[in-house]
């Protein structure tokens, strides 16, 4: 391998698992890209990848070489975070993964309060219905509502919040009452589409025995305009309950649900200060704005 630019060319094949999303990236021609790659395997005298119409994948000498690769960049990062030195603000691009009830309702509120104390950092909210890959670099750090037990990963709880069954006082002033969890059969029911949950925290109908949702969604706003709109109920978090005075809470006493929220980052990414000290401030950031608003709900 000629110098640590082929190392950066090799890794987002491998993340992007394709020449035009490398490219994407690293902002050179795919062809580019192709060529760097056929240069490193004629180097390295094997196959790195295994190209196919479905994109590129890893052979088994370029999972050895991805190990390697991986070190060398969190070498390089932290070599130039210590060469730079610290400084008092943070600079440049941070990336978060969240589920969207979190990027929505929680985390605008929190990055914006960082930015603005850090003018010279710029934050990126990825927002997916399903868990966000670090591996693949999706993100620097990701929020997520289950501790993952799997991969090179450092896991830190930040917070429990609260969910409760909601619905809108127009659909409450033309709907049977409710006044037990009995009650709850003859409404309409809005929440996840089943075979789309990517986690097992956010199966909040199981509970109930509830086995049809009328209206469903892989999207929390999704659901959350439904509600709105006089839709049908469904299980909303109290952090999204804050100040809106059409929705209601049902059955508050009979049915609250508690889940949470952890930062999941690159085990190797303790090394470097930058993300050890944003990390710091977005948990801290997480915990106030969650208590915050659900004193408001």
């Amino acid at each position: 391998m000629d110098s640590w630019d082929d190392m950066r060319v090799f890794l987002s094949v491998a993340r992007n698992e394709s020449l035009s999303g490398a490219g994407r990236v690293l902002k050179l021609d795919p062809a580019t890209v192709g060529r760097r790659v056929a240069r490193l395997e004629e180097n390295f005298g094997t196959p790195l990848f295994i190209k196919s119409p479905q994109g590129y994948a890893l052979t088994e000498a370029g999972l050895r070489l991805l190990r390697h690769a991986e070190e060398a960049e969190q070498a390089m990062t932290a070599a130039n975070e210590d060469v730079a030195g610290r400084s008092e603000g943070l600079s440049g691009q941070i990336r978060i993964g969240a589920p969207d009830g979190c990027a929505n309702f929680v985390l605008p509120q929190v990055c914006s309060a960082i930015v603005e104390q850090n003018p010279d950092l710029d934050v990126q909210i990825v927002s997916l219905p399903r868990v966000v890959n670090l591996s693949k670099r999706e993100a620097d750090l990701a929020v997520a509502v289950s501790a993952p037990t799997a991969g090179r990963l450092t896991v830190q709880k930040i917070t429990d919040y609260k969910l409760h069954l909601a619905a809108s006082r127009g659909y409450l002033r033309n709907a049977p009452p409710i006044t037990s969890l009995d009650d709850l059969a003859g409404h309409k029911l809005i929440g996840y589409i089943p075979d789309m949950i990517f986690d097992k925290e956010l199966d909040y109908l199981a509970d109930l025995g509830v086995e049809r949702v009328r209206l469903a969604s892989n999207s929390v706003m999704v659901q959350f305009q439904w509600i709105l709109g006089n839709a049908g109920m469904g299980i909303v978090h109290d952090f999204a309950l804050a100040g809106i005075n059409r929705l209601t809470k049902i059955l508050p006493e009979e049915l609250s649900l508690t889940r949470s929220f952890y930062l999941v980052r690159h085990a190797d990414d303790r090394r470097l200060d930058r993300l050890n000290r944003f990390s710091e401030l977005l948990s801290e950031g997480i915990r106030k704005e969650v208590l915050r608003l659900e004193g408001l709900s």
